[in-house]
Parts: structure tokens; C-alpha cells; sequence
């Protein structure tokens, strides 16, 4: 029906606990980010890709998503595209030993000031580089499903739909995050701009969508972004979840908490014990609002 994940290194960046609290949770699948520190499938060792195969194999546990780090918010336009380039094509045989098949990208970072009108000025180049990744992907058996984050993809539904349109394969569809909108501005049009709304950018890409992330978040009296238990927010959780079990969605959901730590602020720092109640604790409130929804 449906299978439950999550970016566990928010538990700890140390395998054994997060092979630790997936097994506490009932759950058999972990959306990899940084492992051994902060490394990733692509950068590890080939001692510590051994160590990660052997651990996973004894808890019965499998990597469902390579939650990459290729073309994402660290990664401008601006820059060369080569770093993202060889990170999929290192993780690739690894991923396959691993029988994981998605990858999560993203469609490269955009300077503050081109977060407006210019940032189609840079429409081409974004898709020449996406090509070339879903090209590798293509050659690898691999599905790269495209963030709705702080990238050219997700400045708004119609610079996704672009990039969609433009990269017609069966090795690109997306994963729909629903906590990402309610922090980006919609840059459609001219400005001023406005918060993006989690249910409005949903609702024109989801024939497309392929996987969920849950987060959820709020914008408080300074405008500034504060995280939430899912379906506390205004990332529209409950209703986009309920629209996707009536099309007859039967994926995956992983969650990515960015409670007790988040992965692009160092300032959000909380001990390792409280990392893993968080973890477990959001991962029990999903489920249980995924199951209420589903009827089971």
C-alpha cells in the first residue's frame, strides 16, 4: 500500500543509530544523506561502502533513496556543474550493489538577486546539465526524482513543469516535498513576490510526482521559517496526502523532520538523544496520520 522512510541522519550521522532507529520504528527503508560523518554513498570509502553493505544486510534494512547531494542549494548555476556530474557517476555502482534506484536531485542553486524574472535567463544551461544527469541516469538504471527545493526547479510549478517538458524521460519525474514551498517565494511574474503555497505547486505537478518528502513549517511574525510536527504547518500535509491516496498513490514517504537538526543550519545543534526521540517521535506521528488517511 504504501512504505515508510526518512532522511535518518537527522537521528545521527553515525549508520548504527540510524539502522537503530529505523528498526524501532517498524520500518525497513532509509533515504541515505551523510553517513561516516559527513560523507555520502558517493564520497565514503570503499572500506566504509563494505562496512554500510554488511550492517544493512544483518539489520534487514535497505537504502530506498540516495538523498543526493547533486545540483542542490550549494551548488550554483553560476558555478561549474562537473562536482554533480561525478557524484552521480561514483555513487552509481554503488547504488546498484545497494538495489537503490531513486536518487533525489535538485536543478542547481540561484543567487538571490536572479530569484525573480532573470532566473530564465539561465533556463537553457539548467536543462543542458539536467540532461546530462538523467543521460547517466538513463545508462545506469537509475530514476532521478527532481526536489521541489532551493533550486531553478523549484522557484515555482511552472519553472518544474519546464524542466519536465524540456527532459521528457522515464529516468526523470519528481519527489514533491511538502514543507519546501511554505519558505520560497513564487517568482512567477514580477515582483514583489509572494510565499509559494505547498497545495497550489502540488496540485499542477502531481502527475508527475513519483515519491513524498514530509516536512512541514511555518513563517512566523518576522518572516522567518519555524519547523513543525507534520501537519502543524502551512505545508498542506493532510490534504495533499489525502489527494494522493485517492489517485491511488501506493509509494514511499520520507520523512525529513528539520526539528531537533537541520541539515543546511549548523546553528540548529541538539545532543544526540534528543536527535533520535525527535526522529522516532515524528516518524510515529506520520505514520499514524498516513495510516488514519489510508483507512488501516
Amino acid at each position: 500500500m504504501f512504505y515508510m522512510t526518512g532522511f535518518a541522519d537527522e537521528a545521527s550521522a553515525n549508520i548504527d543509530v540510524q539502522i537503530a532507529v529505523t528498526k524501532e520504528l517498524g520500518w525497513k527503508n532509509i533515504e541515505a544523506r551523510m553517513m561516516y560523518g559527513n560523507k555520502n554513498i558517493a564520497s565514503i570509502s570503499d572500506e566504509e561502502f563494505e562496512d554500510l553493505q554488511q550492517k544493512l544486510q544483518e539489520a534487514g534494512v535497505s537504502i530506498n533513496c540516495y538523498g543526493s547531494g547533486i545540483a542542490n542549494w550549494a551548488k550554483p548555476i553560476t558555478d561549474s556543474p562537473e562536482s554533480s556530474y561525478e557524484e552521480l557517476i561514483k555513487a552509481a555502482p554503488r547504488l546498484k550493489k545497494l538495489g537503490t534506484k531513486f536518487v533525489r536531485v535538485m536543478s542547481f542553486a540561484v543567487p538571490p538577486e536572479l530569484r525573480n524574472s532573470k532566473s530564465w535567463d539561465y533556463a537553457d544551461e539548467v536543462v543542458k546539465r539536467m540532461k546530462h544527469l538523467v543521460q547517466i541516469a538513463e545508462e545506469n538504471g537509475l530514476l532521478l526524482l527532481h526536489e521541489n527545493c532551493q533550486n531553478w526547479g523549484g522557484l515555482s510549478f511552472e519553472h518544474t513543469l519546464y524542466l519536465l517538458d524540456k527532459i521528457q524521460s522515464p529516468a526523470f519525474r519528481l519527489v514533491f516535498d511538502t514543507g519546501n514551498p511554505v519558505f520560497n517565494r513564487d517568482v512567477r511574474g514580477e515582483g514583489p513576490y509572494d510565499w509559494q503555497s505547498s497545495w497550489e505547486f502540488y496540485k499542477n505537478v502531481r502527475e508527475f510526482v513519483e515519491y513524498i518528502h514530509i516536512k512541514d513549517a511555518r513563517i512566523n511574525e518576522k518572516g522567518e521559517t519555524v519547523y513543525t510536527w507534520a501537519n502543524e504547518g502551512f505545508g498542506n500535509v493532510e490534504q495533499i496526502i489525502t489527494d494522493l491516496v485517492a489517485r491511488g498513490y501506493h509509494g514511499g514517504f520520507s520523512m525529513e523532520p528539520h526539528l531537533a537538526l537541520v541539515f543546511h543550519d549548523e546553528s540548529v545543534q541538539n545532543p544526540e538523544e534528543v536527535k533520535k526521540q525527535t526522529y522516532i517521535e515524528y516518524g510515529r506521528r506520520c505514520e499514524a496520520l498516513i495510516r488514519k488517511i489510508y483507512g488501516c
